[in-house]
């Protein structure tokens, strides 16, 4: 079978510095010294990584979790009540619902729409509206939030008292510079305003389980204290190691991008011609393919599966609204990507 639809960093054939498995030769993981926003030199870390990135983000303002779905259920703590609502994006990742679900908080999406590029849709709030999550860039489309846009809805977010979440865990994976989108909103002050990342993503490290969040009010700090308190999840190992993980998932990290580009370049150049149409991404590790209507999704990625063993997602996994789309990882090893651009070649 050739998957196209791998996302793990850990099973694509990356090479991981031996450096990872020597930060953890520290005694300090023999001791237990709780911290409810993590231990000061882990956040020090987060700050520093920021610091490269052109961001100013102080170690106060930096709260860490175990990952950035831990994260969303403290956000969601903090902001809801039950049967209060937040907005998140379509299409996106299948995950909100879910997270939303168990903590008793509804989930109302708006619209990123299509016309050669992504845009986001100006999302109509309720009365119980009490966060807007931005994932920057969207996955799977590959979308940053502009700067025109985040202007117009931090605006509306500050006079309603609503949240901005972002999810920024793909956020380093851009495929080239343009000055009109926004990466971190880490700066942002014009209304309350969440970023989350984590090694996951960042070093391509998901099996450390270390994410954070920076928040932009003293106040919500405190009560993510709080709620972090209560539980204590992340653990002493990954946050002594913090700094070194992230130093040397700037290896990773350079290969991912190496290998999303790379993989891009050849699924265009391989479909070029061809009936499907390759959506415009900005960034991430996914691609999105635009195939007749022919079949429905299901009975493309079915027959493509049956037929010559490939695997792709259908666009229905990610709630686009519309037939027919095709989405593969751009992580996938090169051979495997070209053989099964091969295919779907054949197919279009």
């Amino acid at each position: 079978m050739l998957d196209l639809t791998e996302s793990n960093p850990t099973r694509v054939d990356l090479a991981y510095p031996e450096e990872i498995l020597h930060a953890f030769e520290d005694p300090r993981i023999l001791s237990y010294e709780p911290s409810p926003a993590g231990a000061a030199g882990a956040r020090e870390a987060v700050s520093a990584y920021y610091a490269t990135r052109g961001q100013c983000v102080p170690p106060e303002r930096v709260l860490l979790t175990a990952s950035t779905s831990e994260a969303y259920s403290y956000l969601f703590k903090l902001l809801c009540d039950p049967g209060d609502e937040v907005l998140v994006p379509r299409p996106s990742y299948p995950l909100f619902e879910f997270l939303a679900e168990m903590e008793s908080v509804r989930v109302r999406q708006y619209a990123l729409a299509y016309q050669g590029g992504w845009s986001l849709e100006a999302p109509e709030f309720s009365d119980r509206t009490r966060a807007v999550v931005l994932v920057n860039p969207n996955n799977p489309t590959g979308s940053y939030i502009k700067r025109a846009e985040l202007a117009a809805l931090a605006e509306r977010c500050a006079a309603r008292g609503t949240a901005v979440i972002s999810d920024e865990v793909f956020a380093d994976y851009a495929f080239g510079d343009d000055p009109a989108r926004i990466v971190h909103l880490a700066g942002v002050e014009a209304c309350a305003t969440f970023c989350m990342s984590g090694l996951s993503k960042v070093a391509g490290l998901p099996q450390m389980k270390l994410g954070w969040i920076v928040a932009n009010r003293p106040e919500a700090m405190e009560r993510l204290e709080w709620i972090a308190d209560t539980y204590l999840s992340v653990g002493t190992p990954v946050q002594c190691a913090a700094a070194r993980l992230l130093h040397a998932g700037e290896a990773v990290q350079k290969q991912i991008r190496e290998r999303t580009a790379a993989n891009l370049t050849l699924a265009r150049d391989m479909l070029q011609g061809s009936r499907g149409t390759i959506l415009a991404a900005e960034g991430g590790w996914c691609l999105t393919l635009q195939v007749p209507r022919v079949h429905t999704e299901e009975e493309w990625a079915l027959q493509l599966l049956k037929r010559d063993g490939v695997l792709v997602q259908p666009g229905f996994f990610y709630d686009f609204e519309s037939e027919a789309y095709l989405v593969v990882s751009l992580l996938t090893p090169p051979a495997v990507f070209r053989q099964g651009m091969t295919v779907l070649r054949g197919w279009l």
